[in-house]
């Protein structure tokens, strides 16, 4: 496993749409694990293959508590409801946070490392991650959708 480095806002990159994965092979597995392990390096809960330079749909999560880490291989909503407004920040935007609106409960299908279709239902904090990371992938930063102003440490 290696640390990766990652991509900030203002690489043109994160603005683009992220290509579905095609092929779960060796090289994605050590792209997964370096992915968990530059985000738990960091101190962040998610980071998207985009954040890392890859633009294929993909995700990990991982929110220290007993059901993670979570990989999505090429996810959809295919459900989403309620809100909740709370302060979000991004590995990729360092020192700026911001009140985002997000929805309380989305489900998402997706792969899992194994190529296996998988099923993510999230509330709360999970919910928030997984909808930040997935607007990573359609090239939406949550700076798009703070709502009042954006905080700067």
């Amino acid at each position: 496993m290696a640390l990766r480095r990652i991509v900030t806002d203002e690489d043109e990159i994160m603005r683009k749409v992220s290509r579905p994965v095609k092929k779960i092979d060796d090289r994605l597995q050590t792209l997964i694990d370096d992915m968990l392990e530059t985000m738990k390096a960091n101190n962040g809960i998610g980071l998207a293959a985009v954040q890392v330079g890859i633009l294929r749909r993909l995700f990990v999560m991982d929110l220290q508590d007993d059901h993670g880490p979570y990989v999505l291989i090429n996810p959809r909503i295919v459900e989403k409801d309620g809100k909740q407004v709370g302060q979000e920040g991004c590995l990729s935007i360092p020192g700026r946070w911001g009140d985002v609106e997000r929805p309380s409960h989305v489900v998402m299908e997706a792969l899992d490392r194994q190529g296996q279709p998988c099923r993510l239902e999230a509330e709360g904090l999970l919910a928030v991650c997984a909808s930040h990371e997935y607007d990573h992938l359609d090239g939406v930063l949550f700076t798009d959708k703070v709502i009042g102003e954006l905080i700067r440490q």
